[in-house]
């Protein structure tokens, strides 16, 4: 058995946090597809609302995002609840929402999903 010199510094321990833009892209995704405009039972990655998610190598994300329209009822709630489970996500260190209204959300943005959801399709 090896013993360890009493002078000899502890090693840190390897992080468990993904460091991979993608991979930490990949979870913001997961997490926006657990929000939800309670007037709409589609979640808002599905329904179009995401423009974009911009993951900087240092943990820093940005979200750009729109509403179904500036009078939706949780304007005022929504884009905070995207931005603390955003905050969430294993290896983000900070996150931002940039709520947009150009280019305008129309139903054209969902995906197939959402629109066979709620009976476009």
């Amino acid at each position: 058995m090896e013993e360890k010199s009493p002078t000899s510094e502890p090693q840190p321990a390897a992080s468990t946090e993904p460091t991979d833009p993608k991979q930490i892209e990949a979870g913001v995704i997961e997490v926006l597809r657990s929000c939800y405009d309670p007037e709409i039972p589609v979640d808002i990655y599905e329904l179009g609302l995401i423009y974009g998610v911009d993951v900087e190598p240092s943990g820093q994300v940005a979200v750009t995002m729109t509403l179904t329209s500036p009078a939706c009822p949780v304007a005022g709630s929504l884009p905070g609840e995207v931005e603390a489970k955003v905050r969430g996500v294993r290896g983000v260190k900070d996150a931002r929402v940039n709520l947009v209204w150009d280019p305008p959300w129309d139903q054209e943005m969902m995906s197939e999903a959402a629109k066979l959801t709620l009976g476009f399709l």
